[in-house]
């Protein structure tokens, strides 16, 4: 399970599952006191430029994968991409490196060639803005996310899992989300199970908690709720989250709790680590 070639013949698809709630606007726990919202959108982005980096071709970027991003707050759960893809749930990965919203000029640090480092600027491209208002429908977010992927599945039978990342800060104020959780990851293709994670991020100073293989260590009731909402890391990624060192078992599940910036980069980085492409 959990193997299957990723091709342009048999692509595979992220969901991201974007918290827009008014909390998001909060100071992210630890030294760096950005807006969760601006630092979990930042990482996405991010993200999004790694995965066309990684996919460019000679000829283009290859559409190995599709991306939707579905933000969810207040009365809204839909489309959160912006720029000329607003409105689309389901981009395919050369659209998505064609048409960020725009460029942001930003610094980074690079080696000046002798032991070194000097800032370099560099253009960002920008897919998803932060938003932060009302509540935190996240049962909504879930169902719209298996109607996604149960349509992916149809179409792509036989492909690599679908994998959900949901990010959120807060407890769900429409219903319990254990049910639609159960759905999304009770779909398959013929490869396995999709595969759900979740990341909470908050404003606590307290050390994040990643990657468990059980709920006896976890403050709360919404902790172990997304964490049995979570799905065990397959062979690859617990792998290579092992080489990250982070300690893991078979009972590894895809979830960090009180997540800092280090940790949802991190996050990301293993909830995206599909198996090679072709």
């Amino acid at each position: 399970m959990y193997s299957a070639e990723i091709s342009r013949a048999n692509p595979t698809m992220f969901v991201f599952l974007l918290d827009q709630s008014a909390s998001m606007q909060d100071p992210i726990g630890g030294e760096e006191r950005q807006r969760k919202c601006d630092v979990v959108a930042d990482a996405l982005n991010r993200l999004l430029s790694e995965l066309t980096i990684k996919c460019a071709k000679e000829e283009g970027v290859r559409d190995y994968f599709s991306v939707s991003v579905i933000g969810y707050g207040g009365s809204n759960v839909g489309a959160a991409l912006a720029g000329p893809l607003a409105g689309r749930i389901l981009v395919p990965l050369s659209e998505i490196a064609a048409s960020p919203a725009r460029l942001e000029s930003r610094t980074k640090k690079v080696s000046d060639g002798a032991g070194g480092l000097v800032e370099q600027e560099v253009k960002f491209p920008i897919w998803v803005d932060p938003v932060a208002s009302g509540g935190t429908p996240m049962m909504g977010a879930l169902t719209r996310a298996q109607s996604v992927v149960s349509g992916w599945l149809n179409e792509h039978p036989s492909c690599f899992p679908p994998v959900i990342l949901n990010l959120t800060d807060g407890e769900a104020n429409d219903g319990d989300p254990t049910g639609p959780a159960e759905a999304l990851r009770q779909l398959a293709s013929a490869d396995g199970a999709a595969l759900l994670f979740n990341l909470h991020v908050s404003s606590d100073n307290s050390s994040p908690i990643s990657f468990p293989d059980n709920d006896e260590g976890l403050p709360n009731q919404y902790a172990k709720l997304l964490f049995n909402m979570s799905s065990n890391l397959p062979d690859h990624m617990r792998s290579y989250a092992q080489q990250q060192g982070i300690a893991v078992s078979e009972g590894t599940r895809g979830f960090v709790f009180n997540a800092d910036i280090t940790s949802i980069v991190q996050f990301l980085d293993i909830g995206t680590r599909a198996s090679e492409l072709r």
